[in-house]
């Protein structure tokens, strides 16, 4: 008589959690015990921080629950991102759906949004507004949008790949004071000129001979959000003389960019007649965006 039941194969949640660390980190993953702990997670409907109480009171995993975890630790182990593989990326206190085709939002453009959020919340106009130019996965316009909820916000994409997803995130949050625009950032929304409080964008800045060492960036990221040209500051270029058109007078524009294009973006928008042109540092210290103001 076959008297196993459901639990007698079920596997120490922290055997197998040191087992993915493991997995992860011999292929170079950045950070393999936060990418295990959030795997983990995924598979089970758990927190990070859920999973670590788990395995402090020697909780198990069932045998098919760690059959779906081996699968996830071998496709993260491929360096597919992991915002791929559970199909969301955390972005200040947003969840949003991102997937191929669309750039997948990082912690320092947290920092970025918090440049433009406050820029907005300070306008003086009762219902300010903000355009997210190249919004991708929405994440920079829905952060403003939920954040300052007095504003008008527009987001513009131009790749139908991005756009599939920015409508899921748009649709999914649902605020009333967000709206979402398919064109191109060179000419979009000719009917706000002259009205707009804040225009911010993370263009595409990487120069064409800089491929992205990350194979999560360098193999998933579209090409399209990443490349600027030759310089990396094509975009820039044609963001500057869009958003001078956008602002109104004292309309604030915040880009982000790479570490080392800041005295470049400088020359690029003081040539154009931007004032009072600033730098900001991330976490890391390193230079991630520029503000001036029409």
């Amino acid at each position: 008589m076959d008297t196993t039941t459901p639990d007698a194969r079920a596997r120490s949640l922290r055997e197998l959690r040191d087992e993915a660390v493991a997995a992860l980190a011999s292929v170079g993953v950045p950070d393999p015990e936060v990418d295990a702990e959030l795997l983990i997670g995924h598979v089970l409907g758990l927190s990070r921080g859920a999973v670590q109480a788990r395995m402090v009171v020697g909780g198990e995993v069932s045998e098919a629950d760690a059959a779906a975890l081996a699968v996830l630790i071998a496709r993260r182990a491929q360096r597919e991102p992991l915002q791929h593989i559970t199909g969301r990326a955390a972005f200040r206190n947003l969840e949003l759906r991102v997937g191929p085709g669309v750039f997948v939002p990082r912690p320092e453009t947290e920092q970025v949004a918090q440049l433009a959020i406050d820029a907005l919340a300070s306008a003086a106009e009762p219902e300010p507004i903000a355009i997210d130019l190249g919004t991708g996965s929405g994440a920079i316009a829905i952060a403003l949008a939920t954040e300052v909820p007095h504003a008008k916000v527009w987001a513009v994409e131009n790749s139908p790949a991005a756009f599939v997803w920015t409508r899921r995130n748009v649709d999914e949050v649902a605020a009333p004071n967000l709206e979402l625009v398919f064109g191109d950032l060179a000419e979009a929304l000719p009917e706000l000129d002259g009205r707009v409080a804040v225009v911010v964008s993370n263009p595409p800045y990487v120069p064409l001979s800089e491929v992205p060492r990350d194979p999560e960036v360098r193999l998933y990221d579209p090409e399209h959000a990443l490349y600027g040209g030759a310089d990396g500051l094509d975009v820039v270029r044609v963001l500057s003389r869009r958003a001078l058109a956008l602002l109104r007078p004292g309309g604030v524009l915040v880009i982000e960019h790479g570490e080392e294009q800041s005295a470049a973006i400088a020359a690029v928008l003081a040539a154009d007649g931007w004032r009072a042109i600033a730098h900001h540092r991330d976490l890391t210290t390193r230079d991630r965006a520029t503000t001036a103001v029409r």
